[in-house]
């Protein structure tokens, strides 16, 4: 069912894509309800029905984009022959869903990491449920022995994750990109599959 103009989820997420590009443009701290308000073309006040706070928004935010994220990349990594292809698919896949949304690119990799609450409260099982879809492909391995059984799908899946975010944030944030994300995509993933997948028999 198509969400009708003027909805009451139609002027939430029209908040939520007004901040993110409020955030992306002032910085979180920076930021003013009204200036998000008047991105969204709301009134001031029509905010405070949908949230409690700036916090609130940004965790909304992140729900929101996070959600299409685990949707769009469960799509692509079905696709896949087997878990090895669906870890190179992941890192291809992850970055670019970040890097080609440069706003929301700004927000997950600096913003919202000058939330508190969002850092110290918030119980983030949205992430959780994306980082699984690496240690599922992990296991799947291990069953079918192509993986090596002696790494930790709960370990690597956050070494891997953690590689790619840092070269988002590095193509977020440097002024003079001395490497292209393509090729540190290959790199990353070509890097992590060779060291956790098992060594044919010479």
């Amino acid at each position: 069912m198509s969400i009708k103009e003027g909805s009451t989820d139609d002027k939430k997420q029209r908040i939520v894509r007004a901040a993110m590009k409020v955030f992306a443009k002032k910085g979180f701290y920076n930021s003013r309800v009204s200036e998000i308000a008047r991105e969204a073309d709301v009134a001031d006040g029509t905010i405070y029905l949908y949230f409690k706070n700036k916090d609130d928004i940004l965790i909304s935010l992140f729900e929101y984009e996070m959600k299409k994220m685990i949707a769009y990349m469960r799509k692509e990594i079905e696709k896949c022959d087997g878990p090895l292809e669906r870890l190179q698919v992941f890192a291809y896949t992850h970055i670019s869903m970040i890097t080609e949304n440069h706003d929301w690119a700004e927000v997950i990799q600096v913003e919202l990491r000058q939330s508190a609450k969002f850092m110290r409260e918030y119980v983030n099982e949205l992430y959780i449920e994306y980082l699984n879809l690496i240690s599922f492909a992990i296991k799947e391995g291990q069953e079918k022995g192509i993986i090596r059984k002696d790494i930790t799908p709960g370990i690597i899946k956050r070494a891997f994750v953690g590689a790619l975010d840092e070269m988002t944030r590095y193509w977020v944030l440097s002024t003079r990109k001395k490497h292209r994300i393509s090729d540190a995509i290959r790199e990353i993933s070509d890097v992590f599959i060779e060291g956790i997948k098992v060594e044919k028999e010479k």
